[in-house]
């Protein structure tokens, strides 16, 4: 169930990806200005977070197998579609229909993780299930440009085409949904069924914002750590290259180091607030690194990587768990649409902040994020109330 868990997400991610690896085709050789093509690329995205929340309810009502195969095939026949797209609007409109699709991989696949792993193996498990994107992504950055440079853009498409076929059909054979309990017994409503997590608690509500204010400094070292390595410490393009791929692998790494951590103390609620704190110093150490222009910069953005995007399992992991099986896909997907929303503001935000204060202020003032993040993360005696 892992694997096909993986499998579905990357492969729906390659999808998501693909547009962004065909910039410079639609830039350069297509003549679509800058502004235009990565209107193009935000597409899916944009689609994904429209439907994320709409995946999710539907897998609380049928199940996760056929909202993962059906979302995988749909996303396919887009792709299809689109190699034979005959003007840039009608590719757009099938990037964003592509990206609805695909969300639905997003909203499911966890629950399928979780529900068939013990208490005491989910991090692990949902370690491993949280490097499908890095992975999705590595596979796109592979194959996209070269395809689009040597075929086009339907030459390129079909990567993702292909991989969301074969992993329809992958899933809809393979994914048994976890089971749930009955509804009622002995006609008494099961104590989950009639749990409403989003009304008896905040603990869901205080996980979601713990979420959205750790994905700024996640996206701050993403998105700028490479312009920053490069103009403020005047690496190399080639050195501040490899540094920023050798931070990715490592943070995909340690995404599975914490889970494992989280296995061991019993908690996924107090790694999370341990990765909170660590955040927030990290930043400050990039803040610190970025004033005295020191050349260990290099070491704090790869500990940055790791330490920012550990938090994602640890908390995707809680919301299923807080939820149950009958609120999971809804709560998952609100999870992610918040994440997203979150993120989209990073670039005009955190780059308007370098612009006006440069780079050391702008990176000490993303470790408020995780400082006010830290005192959100529910305490695990608060759990109590989580019917079983």
């Amino acid at each position: 169930m892992l694997s096909f868990g993986v499998i579905a997400q990357a492969s729906s991610t390659v999808f998501v990806s693909t547009p962004a690896f065909l910039i410079p085709l639609l830039h350069t050789e297509r003549g679509l200005s800058l502004a235009q093509a990565g209107l193009l690329a935000s597409a899916p995205t944009l689609g994904l977070v429209i439907t994320l929340i709409g995946w999710g309810a539907l897998s609380d009502r049928i199940g996760e197998r056929w909202v993962i195969a059906s979302g995988l095939a749909l996303t396919a026949a887009v792709a299809f579609a689109a190699m034979f797209a005959s003007d840039y609007l009608s590719l757009g409109a099938l990037f964003l229909i592509g990206g609805m699709a695909s969300a639905s991989p997003n909203a499911a696949s966890g629950r399928v993780v979780i529900g068939w792993f013990p208490k005491e193996r989910r991090g692990l498990a949902m370690g491993i299930r949280q490097m499908c994107q890095p992975l999705g992504v590595a596979v796109a950055a592979l194959t996209i440009p070269q395809l689009a440079a040597a075929g086009g853009i339907a030459t390129a498409l079909a990567v993702p085409a292909v991989l969301c076929a074969v992993s329809a059909v992958l899933c809809v054979v393979g994914i048994v949904d976890p089971p749930r309990p009955p509804r009622a017994t002995g006609g008494e409503a099961h104590p989950q069924a009639v749990w409403k997590p989003y009304r008896e608690t905040s603990l869901l509500w205080r996980i979601h914002g713990v979420s959205m204010l750790l994905v700024i400094p996640q996206f701050t070292v993403s998105t700028f750590g490479l312009v920053w390595l490069v103009t403020q410490l005047h690496f190399s393009a080639l050195a501040a290259g490899i540094v920023i791929g050798v931070s990715q692998f490592a943070g995909a790494l340690g995404r599975i180091g914490i889970g494992v951590l989280s296995d061991r103390v019993g908690s996924h609620l107090l790694p999370l607030r341990w990765v909170s704190v660590a955040a927030a110093v990290v930043m400050l150490l990039m803040a610190a690194a970025s004033a005295l222009g020191a050349g260990w910069a290099a070491v704090i953005l790869i500990v940055a990587a790791i330490v920012t995007v550990a938090d994602n399992g640890l908390a995707y992991t809680s919301v299923a768990e807080i939820a149950g099986p009958f609120w999971s896909g809804r709560a998952l997907g609100t999870q992610n649409t918040g994440q997203f929303l979150a993120a989209s503001v990073v670039g005009p935000a955190v780059g308007g902040l370098i612009t006006v204060l440069g780079f050391p202020l702008a990176f000490a003032a993303v470790a408020l994020c995780p400082v006010i993040a830290a005192p959100l993360v529910p305490r695990d005696r608060e759990l109590a109330v989580v019917p079983q």
